[in-house]
């Protein structure tokens, strides 16, 4: 089995934040979980610019990615991600609470892996969480050269 690996959470709602970082940690696949605070902070830490500028060059294997944000919206996260040859294999997961039909439709022209609409109710919200991430950062291999391998075990490490 693989081990869990890097997950990028792009949220600006702090409260939501906290509750995907609870969620996580409660069902032991917190793993190595960076928490981008708007789409800026995410293109800066994405694209190794800026206050990441010296960061590691290992990608995360998955990006969970809020719609609605200042400065820099999910849409143009997306755009920008999926637009760079280096990037656009990093899987992204839309996590919003937008029904927008638009939203879903751009979302996925610009090559979006998944659209999921956060549930209201807790439990239905932690559930759903899980389920991503234990398929995003510990079931799914990410696309080779995206995440470092293990050299002794040749799976994906974060």
């Amino acid at each position: 089995m693989n081990s869990l690996k890097r997950i990028a959470l792009v949220e600006d709602n702090p409260r939501d934040a906290e509750l995907v970082l609870d969620v996580l940690e409660d069902l032991h696949l917190a793993g190595d979980v960076i928490h981008l605070r708007d789409g800026a902070e995410a293109l800066d830490y994405l694209f190794r610019r800026g206050a990441y500028g010296d960061r590691p060059p290992a990608q995360p294997a998955v990006v969970l990615l809020d719609l609605k944000m200042p400065r820099v919206d999910g849409l143009e996260v997306l755009r920008q991600l999926k637009a760079s040859p280096e990037l656009k294999a990093i899987p992204v997961v839309v996590l919003t609470s937008s029904r927008e039909d638009r939203d879903l439709a751009e979302s996925y022209r610009l090559g979006v892996n998944a659209f999921v609409v956060k549930p209201v109710k807790y439990e239905e919200f932690a559930k759903a969480i899980g389920q991503v991430a234990h398929f995003w950062a510990l079931l799914n291999e990410s696309a080779p050269g995206t995440v470092p391998r293990n050299p002794v075990t040749g799976s994906a490490s974060a």
